[in-house]
């Protein structure tokens, strides 16, 4: 009888030693997509669930869409591991990259064939704002709906490429009224008459045309910026490399033939499909951030002559490799 239950608790350890790592196995290959908030968290989870459940049958992975309310919640969430792949825009993906051990392995294919998309500058068709002059030449009387402060559209690229090049800052102090927001609820704002002027991108207005042509044709745009690379996928560096070949098979044949897939994604955003991209495509996002680093250093009035000509110095430094990076030795 000893012998017996010796062997019985033997067989039960071992069903529990099993038990748990098929328990941790399960847990290995549970993977949280992060989704930045570029509208509501309901409207995204309509958008991006039936793509989900397409890559939870393909890849045999347990994914579940993980949403914050800002670009910063996807960031940190990746930074500690409470995502592991995530959708981005360029500039938030180059802090997930710079902090949260991230890397780029895929970007978005557009259905009309563009290879990225434009920041705006958009005002309601009644508004007394018609021009950009209009725009600078008063900014304390106007409101502007603004991005999130990881947006690439609707903050880094108008930041530098419209503001800046004006010599404004975008502020409390330049305009009457700055409210960070969505893109959706800065274009709604704009189609309401609730803000004087906002930033957006090609992609919101031409989902808007599509969805909504009554509310499209009362917006204006103001301002169009240079071609922005096409948003990125990124995933956590340290995801196990089995786990990136089950996504790097799923994302880079996905919607390439299939009518369904291909509907699941003009769904989303007018998407096609993927691409395999790398770190690479940021360089010129890090040249708009350094640029912009550079112009805040000039300008600030409490650094002595010394401190500021260190500070700039060590920022063209890095302008000039990002420059050097990629050209033949």
């Amino acid at each position: 009888m000893k012998l017996l239950r010796s062997m019985l608790s033997l067989c039960a350890a071992g069903a529990v030693a099993f038990a748990s790592l098929g328990a941790s196995s399960a847990h290995a290959e549970d993977i949280n997509f992060g989704i930045i908030s570029t509208d509501s968290s309901a409207v995204l989870q309509q958008r991006w669930q039936p793509f989900i459940d397409d890559m939870n049958r393909q890849t045999g992975l347990h994914v579940k869409a993980f949403f914050a309310t800002d670009y910063s919640g996807i960031i940190e969430a990746m930074r500690f591991n409470k995502v592991q792949i995530g959708y981005f825009g360029n500039a938030s993906a180059m802090e997930a990259v710079d902090r949260s051990n991230g890397e780029i392995f895929a970007k978005v294919l557009y259905a009309n064939g563009d290879a990225g998309y434009k920041s705006v500058l958009i005002t309601n068709v009644n508004s007394r704002v018609k021009t950009l002059d209009d725009v600078f030449r008063n900014t304390r009387d106007l409101t502007l709906g603004w991005g999130d402060p990881n947006s690439t559209s609707g903050t880094l690229i108008p930041g530098y490429y419209l503001f800046a090049q004006h010599g404004v800052s975008v502020d409390a102090s330049t305009f009457k009224t700055v409210l960070p927001s969505s893109h959706e609820a800065n274009l709604l704002a704009v189609v309401n008459n609730k803000v004087d002027i906002a930033t957006n991108n090609t992609i919101e207005l031409a989902n808007l045309q599509q969805k909504h042509p009554d509310r499209f044709a009362q917006v204006r745009v103001l301002w169009t910026s240079p071609l922005i690379p096409s948003d990125p996928l990124v995933w956590r560096k340290d995801l196990p490399e089995a786990t990136k070949q089950k996504l790097r098979d799923f994302f880079y044949h996905y919607a390439k033939t299939d009518p369904k897939e291909k509907k699941i994604m003009a769904d989303i955003t007018g998407y096609a499909g993927f691409a395999p991209a790398s770190d690479a495509q940021l360089q010129p996002i890090r040249q708009v951030a350094l640029f912009q680093q550079k112009e805040k250093i000039a300008a600030d009035t409490h650094l002595s002559d010394a401190d500021r000509k260190s500070q700039i110095a060590a920022i063209d430094a890095k302008i000039g490799a990002l420059a050097n990076a990629g050209k033949p030795q």
